[in-house]
């Protein structure tokens, strides 16, 4: 089984080597070869008929994969306008530029990457040197007024660490230090990302 990812250029540093590992547990016999992909205006997924052509492409040709994963945020830009209004909104979209096709999988980190790192805050805490209290609530409500990439910034700034937080960096320092699951059983559309990869390669979904 091959399979493109579409993701952020930073997420991948962040994230690939962990989703490996994690998928390693759970198809030991069946991994899937995977391909992270970046493309798109300041490393976003494209939007319209560019992210229609890019599937396309992915899915042709001697190279060309079983599936596409589309995996976003849902974004608010510096100027204040959204790409989309949440998760559904995000997932819909992307089925509707790239169109009727089986193999093409929409997937949103709501409202974003960081979001999934909220339930490790106590690693967080640590590496930012400060005791600033967690956000309350389920991580993947942490919306577009005060992003959780926002809320680790801050306590990044407020901490004794002296910098700001770097996803690329600090991201894959507390993945490390932490079991994935945790955060799949906190944030369902992480759940429903890892799930399409372990049912497409012949694994079981997570319950």
């Amino acid at each position: 089984m091959k399979i493109a990812i579409l993701v952020e250029g930073s997420t991948e540093k962040a994230f690939k080597p962990i989703l490996i590992e994690f998928l390693k547990r759970y198809l030991p016999q069946q991994m899937p070869k995977l391909k992270f992909v970046t493309s798109g205006s300041g490393g976003r997924i494209p939007k319209g008929n560019k992210l229609k052509r890019q599937v396309e492409k992915l899915m042709s040709g001697k190279e060309a994969y079983d599936a596409v994963i589309a995996l976003t945020d849902v974004y608010t830009d510096t100027k204040g306008i959204r790409d989309f209004e949440d998760a559904e909104d995000a997932k819909k979209k992307m089925r509707e530029w790239v169109g009727n096709n089986p193999k093409f999988y929409p997937h949103v980190a709501s409202y974003e990457f960081e979001a999934w790192l909220l339930p490790f805050w106590s690693t967080i805490q640590k590496l930012a040197k400060h005791n600033k209290s967690a956000p309350s609530g389920n991580p993947e409500k942490v919306n577009h007024d005060n992003p959780p990439s926002q809320r680790i910034k801050e306590i990044f700034e407020l901490g004794k660490s002296s910098r700001s937080y770097n996803k690329a960096r600090d991201a894959k320092k507390i993945l490390e230090q932490n079991d994935l699951m945790d955060a799949i059983e906190a944030c369902s559309e992480l759940k429903a990302f890892i799930n399409t990869i372990l049912s497409l390669s012949g694994g079981n979904a997570i319950p």
